[in-house]
């Protein structure tokens, strides 16, 4: 077998391969779709707040249904919830489009937009994190797992710099390319087959809904990998505030806020290829605490920068880092996890992502308002290396994890 064929090998996979194709244009939309919201937003109104109230109204819907969205994921058939929040994300790209056709005066439409979005989202990252195992067979899973974080990580590369290139033309250019895009995704997922498997029908009621809870807080390691990331980067949302410190801090346009907002994912891209062809396979909690102390130094580094090209290698190195936490996290949570209740486990995960990213850039926007944009970014950065210390007192089990687990039936 050749070194492509074996790095490559899901890739044969039909299934995956079509998962991943709608994966990668939906991510490009999101992405394009947000440098639009956050320029448009924040031209409006001037305030940073206003760039953490964009994340706050995703994450408020996403963290009230996301225990409902695992249960879902784990009674009905995960493709057609992921083709169904595929739509309802297309569903918000018009609606945004329609506002900027009509010149709208309020912000507040756009936070609406943003909290279905956030519901589409709730129900789509427990499916799709869950799914993604039943798409490739055990031998192949850990070159999925690479291979999904490379294209994710270009999809989030090409997005932003799109977005910001195409935001030159109108708004509406970006609202309409991101509604196509959304489109075709919902088309990529629909011939997916599955084999089909006895579902064990379960109502809901708190006891199955918190299932996925009780298993996480019965796994330290998996506890202690979701905390470290939910905790360390919920104070690094640097990001959010990125629309902010391209116009008052280094004084660029939309196209070199979408450079800005691609750099984190060309760190997370380069590392994600050196982890297809390199998987970490020893002293994994070592190398996970070494990636977040990164993220957190780079945040320090950026937020101290008002050079155009320093900013980018900063933000370079904080993709870096969070894609070796995000791999590692991933691969504990789903290779300890039974299919059974997979959707609820991942469920419980993406309300740590969530609150991470989108809380985290509410504590951004709030953080700006009160202490000024550049000492919030600082701030934020310090506490991430105060939690990552925290961190690896709490959690002894996990800074000293030396291998992956085998996988659960």
């Amino acid at each position: 077998m050749s070194i492509a064929t074996k790095k490559f090998g899901a890739l044969r996979h039909r299934n995956f391969t079509l998962f991943l194709s709608a994966r990668f244009l939906a991510t490009v939309a999101v992405q394009m779709q947000s440098v639009a919201v956050g320029w448009q937003v924040y031209e409006k109104t001037g305030d940073a707040l206003d760039l953490g109230l964009i994340g706050l109204a995703q994450f408020v819907p996403f963290a009230l249904l996301i225990l409902v969205a695992g249960h879902v994921a784990d009674q009905w058939n995960r493709r057609w919830i992921i083709a169904g929040c595929l739509f309802l994300e297309m569903l918000c790209g018009l609606l945004l489009l329609a506002f900027s056709l009509t010149s709208f005066q309020s912000v507040w439409p756009v936070f609406a937009v943003m909290a279905l979005y956030g519901s589409a989202r709730a129900f789509m990252m427990p499916a799709s994190q869950a799914i993604l195992i039943n798409l490739v067979p055990p031998d192949s899973f850990s070159n999925a797992v690479a291979l999904s974080s490379s294209s994710f990580h270009v999809a989030v590369i090409a997005g932003p710099v799109l977005g910001g290139w195409f935001y030159l033309f109108g708004a509406q250019t970006v609202y309409t390319l991101v509604s196509v895009l959304l489109a075709l995704a919902v088309a990529l997922i629909a011939p997916i087959r599955m084999q089909p498997t006895r579902i064990k029908r379960e109502p809901a009621s708190w006891h199955t809904l918190l299932e996925g809870l009780r298993f996480v807080r019965s796994r330290p390691v998996i506890l202690g990998a979701i905390s470290l990331d939910l905790f360390a980067v919920l104070f690094g949302g640097a990001t959010a505030l990125l629309p902010a410190y391209a116009s008052d801090v280094l004084h660029i346009d939309p196209a070199g806020l979408g450079l800005l907002r691609t750099a984190p994912a060309i760190g997370a891209a380069f590392t994600a290829v050196i982890l297809g062809f390199s998987p970490v396979t020893r002293n994994i909690g070592r190398w996970m605490f070494d990636g977040v102390f990164l993220f957190g130094v780079a945040t320090v580094l950026f937020g101290l920068s008002t050079n155009f090209l320093l900013s980018m290698a900063a933000l370079v190195l904080m993709g870096a880092g969070d894609m070796v936490s995000v791999y590692i996290r991933h691969m504990l949570v789903q290779l300890e996890t039974p299919d059974a209740i997979r959707g609820r486990v991942s469920a419980v995960n993406s309300v740590f992502i969530g609150a991470s990213n989108e809380l985290g850039e509410f504590e951004s926007g709030l953080t700006a308002a009160w202490f000024g944009l550049v000492p919030a970014v600082i701030i934020g950065g310090v506490a991430t290396l105060v939690i990552t210390a925290l961190c690896m007192v709490k959690f002894p089990v996990l800074r000293g994890m030396d291998r992956f687990p085998s996988a659960e039936p």
